[in-house]
């Protein structure tokens, strides 16, 4: 089994700063791509950004350029910093990722809890 655990969510002004950290523990041989999701009431989980096992990132149009998804495979780690936050980013963020237990496993992906950003303005 593996744990996801968000942390680094809180209350944010306008043009403000905030860094989100994930960390997956467990039963992993590999990671592959690792995700950040945001969803705020009534509405679908929508792709933030995305960094597969070889470093190629991708981002949803409203926060390209301002958010950076980065990893530490050391660490079993995926850290978002936002930058130049704005009211519409506020959400509650989700950390995904796809992991395989051992060689020649199935690849599981598996979700964190998620962790409230308020970006007031």
């Amino acid at each position: 089994q593996v744990q996801v655990v968000e942390s680094g969510g809180g209350l944010v002004q306008s043009g403000g700063s905030l860094r989100l950290s994930c960390a997956a523990s467990g039963t992993i041989f590999r990671i592959n791509v690792m995700e950040w999701y945001r969803q705020t009431p009534g509405n679908e989980r929508e792709l933030v950004a995305r960094i597969t096992g070889g470093g190629s990132t991708n981002y949803a149009d409203n926060v390209n350029g301002r958010f950076t998804i980065s990893r530490d495979d050391t660490k079993k780690t995926v850290d978002l910093q936002m930058n130049t936050l704005k009211p519409e980013d506020t959400a509650v963020y989700y950390c995904h990722v796809y992991t395989m237990a051992h060689w020649g496993f199935p690849e599981v992906d598996y979700w964190g809890q998620g962790t409230q950003v308020t970006v007031s303005s």
